[in-house]
């Protein structure tokens, strides 16, 4: 049976706002398209849509009530409503009373790369020790967080929360709603330049997520990052109590050896967590996923959870869509395999996965997109990947940014360029053969997903 998140009184008691009727909610949504029955419809409104246009639609699919600042003309006052002054602020207020009267210990991810990944596997991790919470996807924004809270039911053990910034002072609000236990940053490396001037800018905004840190909880940070001293810093500043590290060579968690599998993909690993020799394998590839292993395994130390079972509990992971997923797909006289990164891309992310590619056995196929939000240097970063294709046999490119690294491959490696993923996916196919293997990567504007779909596409009575 579904937990009760919110009564009617509850509700109104939380957002100043007027009840009509007497519900009770199982669910939280914003999405009149995505209501499941028992759901709480938050009619939000903004400069190019108004969600009240959709409240009979969310009432007639099964919600148990809607939270508007207007009765809809198609809606009656004794229907079950919220009547409040501002939607957007109702929904705050709902995550900021989820906050309050939850027990569960809360961690808090952001980083320029591996947020996702490391939200991802410690939700799952967790899972495993207590009743767990998390971020659904990417809601990561103003209107994501609070709105993951005011979904966590009162008895969860624990919440794990991805917070996302392109703008300074960003994560600062959403800390502080979040109160976490714990604040990782996963890393910090080139991304939404074009709203920063400088890398350190960025790592200053990253560090914002220390800003609601519990008094005397734990950051955890990348021990690896250039940008390490700061992010030390900038969390006892805001009244960390402790600190892990973690890292490739150095750390409070760091790497003895890794290996890849040699059954297949994934990663062995044996390593050092704050004093305890532990071996476990992961079911990725690759350093940075390493990194976000260790960075999982210390917020579970600093949640006092046990660090030996999440270890092991690692290896039943599976690749997120998007972002790391592989796919094999038979063809006449053979198979390809397909890896999916085309979620999402900035220049470290970009050269972890072209450096993952360039340990697979088959002949190797890059399938590149352009990256955005990276500002001036936008060009020079994209030309400057060309060491990390040292080891690709054969680059795919589309898009104005990618053609000037396409223009800078030695002739060998250059496969076809087009101005967008659409055109690009007819001449990836034309090329591919048994036996190779294609890492697709790129911002999510650049659709390289399109490619995907058209590889998948070759796979027979694919449905």
């Amino acid at each position: 049976m579904a937990d009760i998140l919110w009564t009617a009184q509850e509700a109104a008691l939380a957002t100043d706002g007027t009840p009509f009727g007497d519900w009770e909610c199982t669910g939280i949504s914003i999405d009149s398209r995505n209501i499941e029955k028992g759901d709480l419809f938050i009619a939000l409104k903004g400069p190019s849509f108004d969600g009240h246009k959709f409240v009979r639609n969310a009432l007639k699919a099964g919600a148990a009530a809607a939270i508007v600042s207007q009765v809809p003309n198609d809606c009656r006052e004794d229907e079950n409503l919220l009547l409040v002054k501002d939607t957007t602020k109702a929904l705050e207020d709902l995550g900021y009373v989820a906050r309050s009267r939850s027990d569960a210990k809360i961690v808090a991810v952001t980083g320029s790369v591996g947020k996702t990944g490391v939200k991802e596997a410690l939700a799952s991790v967790l899972s495993k020790q207590g009743k767990t919470h998390a971020t659904l996807g990417n809601l990561n924004n103003h209107f994501g967080l609070p709105l993951t809270l005011a979904r966590m039911a009162r008895d969860c053990d624990f919440a794990v929360l991805e917070l996302g910034m392109n703008h300074a002072g960003e994560l600062s609000v959403l800390s502080e709603m979040a109160e976490p236990d714990v604040a990782v940053i996963t890393t910090i490396a080139p991304a939404h330049l074009e709203n920063f001037k400088s890398i350190a800018d960025i790592a200053d905004a990253k560090c914002e997520i220390f800003t609601g840190l519990k008094k005397g909880g734990c950051a955890v940070i990348n021990a690896d990052n250039e940008f390490h001293s700061r992010m030390m810093q900038s969390s006892i500043k805001h009244g960390a109590g402790n600190i892990y590290s973690f890292g490739q060579d150095h750390g409070d968690f760091t790497v003895i050896k890794a290996e890849k599998n040699q059954n297949g993909s994934g990663t062995h690993i044996k390593a050092d967590l704050h004093g305890k020799l532990i071996d476990y394998t992961i079911a990725h590839d690759g350093t940075h996923w390493v990194s976000n292993s260790l960075a999982v395994l210390a917020s579970v130390c600093a949640l006092d959870g046990d660090i030996e079972k999440a270890a092991h509990d690692l290896a039943h992971l599976t690749q997120l869509k998007g972002r790391g997923a592989v796919h094999n797909v038979d063809l006449s006289g053979g198979s390809i395999r397909i890896i999916d990164e085309s979620y999402n891309a900035n220049d470290a992310s970009m050269r972890a996965a072209l450096d993952v590619l360039s340990h697979q056995e088959g002949r190797r196929i890059a399938v590149l997109g352009d990256m955005l939000e990276l500002g001036p240097d936008e060009i020079a970063i994209h030309h400057g990947l060309i060491d990390a294709c040292e080891n690709i046999d054969l680059v795919f490119t589309c898009g104005p940014l990618m053609k000037h690294l396409h223009d800078a491959l030695a002739q060998n490696k250059r496969g076809a360029h087009a101005t967008s993923a659409d055109h690009l996916a007819p001449l990836v196919l034309q090329a591919v053969q048994p036996g190779d293997v294609i890492s697709i990567k790129s911002s999510r504007g650049s659709r390289t997903d399109l490619v995907l779909d058209a590889l998948l596409d070759l796979q027979p009575n694919r449905t």
